[in-house]
């Protein structure tokens, strides 16, 4: 079954949801008060004043401008101080072309992602993606908590490199591992593939995080804080540095202005993923240079590898 959706309690509801009246800005959208962000991280902090700064724009715009099912992700580990640079200049309203508005759903201008990742006993999913494999995927639920909405969601790499997005929405008792999720997940492998689905899934992995989503035409920026990583089988956590926010430009391939703020403040996209570098930080073991650096300065307390044993 699907590990519970809980809510981590570094992650407070920060965008109430308040009734105003005509023409009168949402008081999320104004951003949570101070006496309630001065309790957070600073990374949490950060979003959401970014947040509270952009103007307003709703999902089924976003979905028209912006939905980016195929696309192409860039990831960032960006400290407080340069993402609160960044944000400033993509959400000034004189911006030569039209500021980047931020996603608000029913008042809410910061959301909590809960997702539980699934792979096989082996971890075939984390392999495949460290050997780099083209034929690789990903498995989640993948739950969002203001709502309740719940998605049974496969990410595949496509032929250029790009990530391709399969979604099904889970309602009621519905899991990943029940009977319509396991024809979709074969369905999907088989059409896009040509392989077999996995037999064996269990759950490996939940992650939590504050979410707040920048948007313009043909591309989304989500700026990710407060991450909470348990390997669902060992109970053992993992929680991101309270000093970085995780950035991710998604575009249909060019390289965007985000993408060209962030470099000129002297940062380079990440060899990083919140599945396998939270694995990597949580299995020191495990075979994982690739993520090692990147994870551990992600993550609060990661564990370094042990050095090897040299024979006498």
């Amino acid at each position: 079954m699907s590990a519970p959706a809980q809510h981590p309690a570094s992650l407070p509801e920060l965008s109430p949801r308040t009734p105003t009246g005509p023409g009168e800005r949402p008081p999320s959208a104004q951003g949570p008060s101070a006496q309630v962000l001065s309790a957070q991280p600073s990374s949490v902090r950060a979003i959401a004043q970014a947040a509270r700064a952009a103007e307003p724009v709703g999902l089924a715009e976003v979905n028209e401008r912006a939905e980016l099912l195929v696309r192409f992700d860039r990831s960032y580990l960006v400290p407080v101080e340069a993402f609160a640079d960044v944000a400033a200049l993509l959400t000034d309203p004189r911006r030569p072309h039209a500021p980047f508005r931020i996603l608000t759903i029913d008042g809410r201008n910061t959301f909590r992602y809960h997702s539980v990742y699934y792979d096989t006993p082996e971890l075939r999913s984390f392999h495949d993606h460290r050997q780099g494999r083209r034929l690789r995927f990903k498995i989640r639920e993948r739950v969002y908590q203001d709502s309740g909405e719940r998605q049974f969601e496969i990410k595949l790499k496509g032929r250029r490199g790009d990530t391709v997005k399969h979604r099904r929405p889970l309602t009621g008792d519905g899991t990943p591992l029940d009977a319509p999720s396991r024809s979709f997940l074969a369905a999907t492998l088989r059409q896009s593939y040509g392989i077999d689905a996995p037999r064996a899934l269990h759950p490996s992995l939940s992650t939590d995080y504050l979410r707040a989503t920048l948007v313009a035409d043909g591309e989304r920026i989500t700026c990710d804080a407060g991450l909470v990583c348990t390997d669902v089988r060992t109970g053992r956590t993992v929680h991101g540095h309270e000093g970085l926010v995780l950035v991710e430009t998604k575009s249909t391939g060019r390289l965007t202005e985000a993408d060209r703020l962030l470099h000129a403040h002297g940062l380079r996209p990440a060899d990083f993923t919140k599945y396998c570098g939270a694995l990597a930080a949580l299995h020191p073991t495990l075979p994982a240079n690739r993520w090692r650096r990147a994870a551990h300065h992600a993550f609060t307390g990661a564990v370094r590898r042990p050095p090897p044993v040299r024979a006498r």
